[in-house]
C-alpha cells in the first residue's frame, strides 16, 4: 500500500514540473478561456478497489473488494493562486469478499468479538462484509488551469471524516436451485467514526484516487485491528 502512495506522489511531482509549460499554453488561449465558465469540481464520483491493511494471515479475502464514493463539494478558491480549498458531504459503500470464511457477529456478552471462522454448515458462493459511511471530504486542491478545470493537470490532498451508518454480512448460496441470501445487519463491533487521509491526481475530469484509514475498522478488543484502504478512479465536474 505504501508503494501505491509513493507512485501517486511521484506523479504529482511530474505534474508540477510540467506546470510551466501548461501556464504558457493557458496564456496563449487566454481570450478563449476567460469566457468559459470555470468548473468547481462540485460533483465527485469514485470507483474503488478496497482492501484491509495490517490483516492477519488467518483472514482470507477473495478477488477484488469493490467500493463506491459519491460526494458534493463546495470549492473556495484561494485568490491569485492555482489553489483552492473544498469541503463537502457524501456517502461511501465498501464490499470485502471472504474466501471460505464467515464472520461470527452473533456472539453475546461484554467479551464478544467479531471472529473470522471457516465455512462449515453452509457452502457460500459469495460471502462479504458491506459497510456504508456518511462522509465529510476535505481537500486542498491544485489546478494547472484555473480558468477551466475540465482541462489541465490537477492534484489534491485531503481527508475523509466518516460516520458509520450501516453494516452487514451477506452470504449467497443455493438450495435445490433456489437462491438464498443469508444477511445479518450489525454495527456492534465496528468503529462508529473513522478518519482517512486522501490523495488525488489527474487531468481534466479524470483522476487517480487513493485513501488510507488511520483508524481500524473494528473497535479495540472487538476484532482484528485492520486499516481499510481504497485505490481507484475519480470522475469530477460541474
Amino acid at each position: 500500500m505504501k508503494k501505491c502512495f509513493a507512485i501517486v506522489a511521484l506523479f504529482i511531482c511530474v505534474g508540477f514540473s510540467s506546470l510551466a509549460q501548461s501556464e504558457t499554453d493557458d496564456q496563449s488561449n487566454n481570450s478563449r478561456s476567460m469566457v468559459q465558465k470555470p468548473s468547481r469540481d462540485f460533483l465527485m464520483l469514485k470507483f474503488n478497489y478496497n482492501g484491509w491493511a495490517n490483516s492477519p494471515d488467518t483472514i482470507k479475502t477473495k478477488g477484488l473488494g469493490r467500493g463506491f464514493e459519491g460526494s458534493l463539494s463546495y470549492d473556495f478558491p484561494i485568490k491569485k493562486s492555482h489553489f483552492s480549498f473544498a469541503v463537502g458531504i457524501g456517502v461511501s459503500v465498501s464490499n470485502i469478499y471472504l474466501d471460505n470464511q464467515t464472520i461470527a457477529v452473533k456472539d453475546t456478552g461484554s467479551a464478544a468479538v467479531a471472529r473470522f471462522i471457516p465455512e462449515t454448515d453452509v457452502d457460500y458462493k459469495r460471502y462479504k462484509l458491506t459497510t456504508t459511511y456518511l462522509q465529510m471530504p476535505l481537500e486542498l486542491r491544485f489546478f494547472g488551469n484555473n480558468k477551466n478545470r475540465n482541462r489541465g493537470f490537477k492534484a489534491a490532498i485531503g481527508a475523509n471524516i466518516n460516520l458509520l451508518v450501516g453494516a452487514h454480512t451477506k452470504g449467497a448460496t443455493s438450495v435445490s436451485s433456489a437462491k438464498i441470501n443469508d444477511k445479518v445487519d450489525t454495527r456492534r463491533f465496528l468503529q462508529p467514526w473513522t478518519f482517512a487521509p486522501t490523495m488525488r491526481i489527474g487531468y481534466g475530469n479524470f483522476s487517480l484516487y487513493a485513501s488510507y484509514n488511520i483508524v481500524p475498522i473494528f473497535k479495540e478488543k472487538s476484532g482484528p485491528q485492520m486499516l481499510p484502504y481504497s485505490i481507484g478512479i475519480c470522475l469530477t465536474g460541474l
